[in-house]
């Protein structure tokens, strides 16, 4: 396994099918994309699993962290999190925060993140806020 940075174009396949398959593919396309760090993680020559990363004010908001289904649950996106958090560690950054579907908020407590019970909804889908100062 190796993380690199990529493109955000080639964030797009993975979170479409991860994330939000019954959406177009423009879903998952953000406006900010080409603001933003992304990273992924190869098993050979295969990406398998991504995330971008937007920094403003001394905050990194990480989004659309996604592992293909038959890569999930061999720890791959707690290794791409662990990059990004010393990443920003490096980057003296005050704050790290993302918007958590709600059925993950116990994986981003793995890592420090607590829950600003900020809530809202997308698609049916429940979100909060979660968060970790630096």
């Amino acid at each position: 396994m190796e993380i690199k940075a990529i493109e955000a174009s080639q964030t797009w396949e993975i979170r479409h099918k991860v994330m939000w398959p019954d959406q177009p593919i423009e879903f998952v396309q953000l406006e900010e994309d080409d603001l933003g760090l992304h990273f992924g993680v190869f098993d050979q020559e295969k990406l398998v699993s991504i995330v971008s990363c937007f920094v403003v004010d001394q905050e990194m908001q990480f989004r659309k962290l996604a592992t293909l289904e038959e890569f999930q649950g061999k720890g791959i996106a707690s290794e791409l999190l662990n990059f990004i958090f010393k990443s920003a560690r490096e980057q003296n950054l005050r704050k790290i925060w993302c918007n958590a579907r709600s059925n993950k908020k116990l994986f981003y407590e793995k890592f420090g993140m607590t829950d600003t019970h900020k809530k809202f909804s997308k698609e049916g889908q429940e979100f909060t806020i979660m968060e970790v100062l630096l």
